[in-house]
């Protein structure tokens, strides 16, 4: 009994893995900087970006020292393997994105998750966000 077992619990955590490989996002992640059109761009300076993701959708908040926290966008998404389609509800400013789903390819490097897409305005993007502990 024991030999078929372990064979089969490992086949079944194998299957699992498969199913559904993707990271979580549930937590605080901090924007650390991206690719655009091939073009390399650090962090940002003298304020951060973070965002909140929970099961289903996101926060997104300017910090800046000595400031309250001001939400600049929110959305929802749908994770489904590496697949991650973004849509945008909510932007402090005015955006081609707002109601409009973007699809992703995300990635995980240890605590970096990395967003990988087209936008609908036709910029490749490449964004790099760490988590929060």
């Amino acid at each position: 009994m024991k030999k078929i077992i372990v064979p089969a619990l490992c086949s079944l955590l194998a299957m699992l893995a498969f199913i559904n490989p993707s990271p979580q996002l549930k937590g605080k992640w901090r924007f650390a900087g991206g690719i655009y059109n091939g073009k390399p761009e650090g962090s940002t300076e003298g304020y951060l970006l973070q965002r909140v993701y929970t099961d289903q959708g996101f926060n997104a908040y300017l910090l800046a020292s000595g400031s309250k926290p001001e939400k600049y966008q929110s959305g929802k998404y749908v994770l489904s393997g590496s697949k991650y389609t973004e849509t945008e509800t909510y932007s402090m400013q005015p955006s081609k994105l707002t109601n409009k789903p973007v699809l992703y390819q995300l990635s995980r490097r240890k605590d970096t998750l990395i967003l990988k897409g087209k936008l609908p305005t036709g910029m490749q993007v490449e964004e790099y966000w760490v988590r929060v502990k």
